[in-house]
C-alpha cells in the first residue's frame, strides 16, 4: 500500500497521518505497523522507517528525522515570529489608522449634517425675513398711494357737498316769492357759489393703481436646485505620486515646482480637485520653510517654493495626513545650476512617477536661510541691489521666548499672534495648539487637540481676541474659524462650507470677525454667531484682488488693512469692503516688500508690517508713506509671520523660522 501525500490545494487526495508512539515523541510508520520512523524521505517529504527505504522509498535520498524536525521547528518559529512581531503590528497599525479615518469620516458627516441643517435653516430665515420685508414694503407702498387718493377724494367730496348745500339754498330762494329772501341769499350765498364754481379742484388722479411683484423665482429655483455640493475625492496617499525638477534640482533663490498627481486605490488618476494636501520643506537647522500649493482642479496639484541657502533639505508631502509615495524627499540645494546633481535615477526619482520636465514654475518665496544683517541692512534676494536704510528707530529687543519643540513654551512653525490686556497669544501651527503668555513672557497656559472635528485644531494659523474675551482661531486645514472661551473651552465654529483656507483673523470695532482666506483670496466678515455680513476680493493683481493674502488689522476708523503676500503690497478697505488705498511693491528698499505677512496698527494710526521675505519690520503712516523700521539687527528675524501690539505698547512678532516670538520696544 502506497502512502499518498496530499497537496494543500487538493481535497481529493488523502493526507498521510503520522501516528505518535504513546507517551513518546517518536513517530509510528504509517506503512509498517509497529515500526518507528527515524528517517525523512526528502523527495516525498514524509517520515519513513528503515523498512520503507528498502521498499517503496528505495533509492530516495533521506535524512535524520530529528534533524529535519529541528530545522522545521526553527523555520516555523521564524515564520511565527515574522507573523506575530512584524506583520501583526503592521495589520494592527493599519487597522487603527482605518478606525481613525472612519471616526473622522463619521465626525465629518455629522459636521456636514449640522452645516446643511444650519445653512438651510439660515436660508429659511432669510426667505422668511425677505417675505416679511416685501409684505411690509407692500403695505407701506399701498398705504402711501391710498392716502394720496383718499385725500384727493375727501377734497372732492367736501367741495361736492358744499356746492350741493349752497345750490339747494339758492334754489329754495329762487322758488319763493320773498324778495327779501332773494336779496339775502344773493348776499350770503351768491359770492360763495361763484367761488365754488371757479375754484381749482384736483379733478385728475394724483396717484395710480400700479402694484406689481417682480421676483426672479425661476432663476432662484435653479440656484436652489444646484445649491451646495458634497466635495470629496477617492485619492489615497499610497498611490499618489510627485514629480518635477523641484524634487531634486533646487538652486538658491530660484523658484522650484513639484507636481503632485493624486490616484485612487487602484492607481487610477483622480480627475477632481479639493484633496487635503500639505507640504513642508525642512531646512538643515530643522525649521520649516513656507510655500504655496495650487489646486488645478483636475486631480493634480503644484507645490511652489523658493529656498535661499545651500544645504540638504527635506520635502514632506502628505495627502490626508499620510505620506505620499516616496515622501519624505531629499533635496540638494546648490548655489548654481551647474552644481546641481544630475536628475537621473536618484533616491527620489526611484520612488516617484516620471519627471514632469515641463512643469510650470512660479515663485512662492521662502526664507530658506537666516538673514545676516550688516549694520542696518537686512538680507534679501541675491539678485537685488542693496539699498541704504535710513532713519532707523533705535528700539531694542526686550526678550525672546521659545525654541523648536512640542512642550510648553516651545513651538513648531508658529504663525498668528494676538495681544489682550494682560497676555500674548501664539498660534502654534504644527503643534496644533494656542499658547498663552504674560506680557513679560511668562508661560500661562495652552490649549488645543489635534483633529478635524469641531473643537479640535488641525493647523491654527491666525488668532485674535474678541472684546468679550473669547479667543478666535483661524484653522487653515479644517477650513473654518473656531471660537473658544478665554480659558480654552470650545464654543462654536463659523465659516464652515464657505472658507477654503483661512489664514489670518481679526476683530473690528463692532465685534465682527474678519477672516482672511488665503486660498480663496477673499476677506470674509462674520458676526460672532456665524452669520456672514459681507465678503470681498478675488484672485488677481488688481486693487480689489489678492494673491495669497495673509493677515488683517483694523484701525481707529474701522478700516480693514490686509497684507497681500504675493502681490507684495498692503491694501486698505472700508468696513463695507470698498477699496481705499494700497502701498508697497516688490523689493528691498524702504516701503517695499518681499511678501508681507503680519500687520498691526498703533494708537496714532501708523501701520506696522512684517516683511517676511526681507525678514524685517517696517512702519508706515496711515496713508501708506514709509516712516521707518524696527531695528532687529541684534537678533535677526527669520521669516516673521504674525505681528501685534501689546497693551503696554511693544511689538510682538512670531519669528517663525527661529521657532520663537520676540518682543521689541516700540517708540511711537
Amino acid at each position: 500500500m502506497e502512502a499518498q501525500q496530499g497537496s494543500p490545494d487538493s481535497s481529493s487526495e488523502e493526507c498521510t497521518v503520522l501516528e505518535a508512539l504513546p507517551g513518546k515523541g517518536g513517530v509510528i510508520c504509517s506503512q509498517h505497523k509497529g515500526k518507528v520512523s527515524t528517517l525523512y524521505c526528502l523527495p516525498c517529504e514524509i517520515a519513513v522507517c528503515k523498512d520503507c527505504i528498502v521498499g517503496e522509498h528505495v533509492n530516495h535520498p533521506t535524512d535524520e528525522l530529528v534533524k529535519i524536525v529541528s530545522e522545521q521547528v526553527t523555520a516555523l518559529t521564524e515564520r511565527l515570529d515574522a507573523a506575530k512581531n512584524s506583520r501583526l503590528p503592521q495589520i494592527r497599525e493599519a487597522a487603527q489608522t482605518l478606525r481613525e479615518i472612519q471616526q473622522r469620516l463619521s465626525a465629518q458627516k455629522s459636521t456636514m449634517e449640522e452645516d446643511i441643517h444650519s445653512s438651510f435653516s439660515e436660508l429659511h430665515k432669510t426667505l422668511d425675513t425677505r417675505k416679511s420685508v416685501l409684505l411690509m414694503e407692500l403695505e407701506v407702498t399701498y398705504g402711501l398711494k391710498q392716502k394720496v387718493l383718499q385725500n384727493q377724494l375727501d377734497t372732492l367730496l367736501k367741495e361736492e357737498a358744499a356746492i350741493s348745500r349752497n345750490s339747494t339754498l339758492t334754489g329754495e330762494a329762487l322758488g319763493g316769492t320773498s324778495e327779501a329772501l332773494i336779496l339775502q341769499t344773493h348776499k350770503d350765498i351768491g359770492e360763495r357759489l361763484s367761488e365754488l364754481a371757479s375754484q381749482g379742484l384736483p379733478l385728475q388722479p394724483e396717484e395710480n393703481d400700479q402694484l406689481e411683484l417682480m421676483i426672479e423665482v425661476e432663476g432662484l429655483r435653479k440656484s436652489i436646485h444646484n445649491l451646495g455640493t458634497i466635495v470629496t475625492t477617492n485619492a489615497v496617499a499610497s498611490q499618489t505620486e510627485a514629480s518635477g525638477d523641484g524634487l531634486e534640482l533646487c538652486v538658491v533663490g530660484q523658484p522650484a515646482s513639484v507636481i503632485i498627481t493624486t490616484r485612487d486605490k487602484s492607481g487610477g488618476l483622480c480627475k477632481s480637485g479639493n484633496a487635503v494636501i500639505s507640504a513642508e520643506v525642512y531646512t538643515p537647522d530643522g525649521s520649516v520653510a513656507d510655500g504655496e500649493i495650487l489646486d488645478h482642479k483636475n486631480g493634480t496639484y503644484e507645490f511652489l517654493y523658493t529656498l535661499h541657502k545651500e544645504g540638504d533639505f527635506s520635502l514632506v508631502l502628505r495627502l490626508y495626513d499620510q505620506h505620499i509615495k516616496g515622501s519624505p524627499f531629499r533635496l540638494k540645494v546648490t548655489s548654481s545650476p551647474d552644481d546641481s546633481p544630475p536628475t537621473t535615477s536618484g533616491a527620489n526619482a526611484a520612488s516617484t512617477g516620471s519627471s514632469d520636465g515641463g512643469a510650470r514654475r512660479r515663485s512662492a518665496k521662502s526664507p530658506g536661510s537666516r538673514s545676516r544683517q550688516k549694520g542696518l541692512r537686512r538680507g534679501g534676494s541675491l539678485f537685488s541691489t542693496p539699498k541704504k536704510k535710513v532713519n532707523p528707530i533705535e528700539d531694542d529687543l526686550i526678550f525672546r521666548i521659545g525654541t523648536k519643540g512640542r512642550n510648553k513654551g516651545e513651538f513648531t512653525n508658529l504663525q498668528g499672534v494676538a495681544a489682550s490686556t494682560e497676555s500674548i497669544l501664539i498660534a502654534d501651527s504644527n503643534n496644533q495648539c494656542v499658547q498663552i503668555f504674560s506680557n513679560q513672557g511668562e508661560f500661562l497656559s495652552r490649549f488645543g487637540v489635534r483633529g478635524r472635528s469641531p473643537g479640535q485644531l488641525q493647523r491654527p494659523t491666525g488668532v485674535a481676541v474678541h472684546p468679550n474675551g473669547d479667543i478666535i482661531i483661524a484653522d487653515y486645514d479644517n477650513k473654518w474659524v473656531s471660537i473658544f472661551t478665554s480659558d480654552g473651552k470650545y464654543k462654536a465654529k463659523l465659516g464652515s462650507g464657505r472658507l477654503m483656507g483661512p489664514k489670518g483673523v481679526s476683530v473690528d470695532q463692532n465685534g465682527h470677525v474678519i477672516v482672511v482666506d488665503n486660498k480663496a483670496c477673499m476677506v470674509f466678515i462674520f458676526q460672532p454667531s456665524g452669520k456672514l455680513i459681507t465678503k470681498f476680493g478675488s484672485r488677481g493683481n488688481g486693487d480689489t484682488q489678492f494673491a495669497g493674502p495673509h493677515f488683517a488689522a483694523v484701525n481707529n476708523n474701522n478700516e480693514i488693512i490686509v497684507t497681500d503676500f504675493h502681490n507684495h503690497s498692503v491694501k486698505v478697505f472700508s468696513a463695507e469692503g470698498e477699496f481705499l488705498l494700497k502701498f508697497g511693491s516688490n523689493g528691498e528698499g524702504n516701503g517695499q516688500f518681499n511678501a508681507p505677512t503680519g500687520v498691526a496698527v498703533d494708537v496714532n494710526g501708523n501701520i506696522i508690517v512684517a516683511d517676511w521675505g526681507n525678514s524685517r519690520i517696517q512702519v508706515f503712516d496711515g496713508s501708506g508713506s514709509f516712516l521707518s523700521y524696527i531695528n532687529t539687527a541684534a537678533d535677526p528675524l527669520y521669516g516673521p509671520q504674525g505681528l501685534a501690539l501689546t497693551s503696554d505698547g511693544h511689538v510682538v512678532v512670531a519669528d517663525s523660522g527661529n521657532h520663537c516670538f520676540k518682543v521689541y520696544r516700540y517708540l511711537q
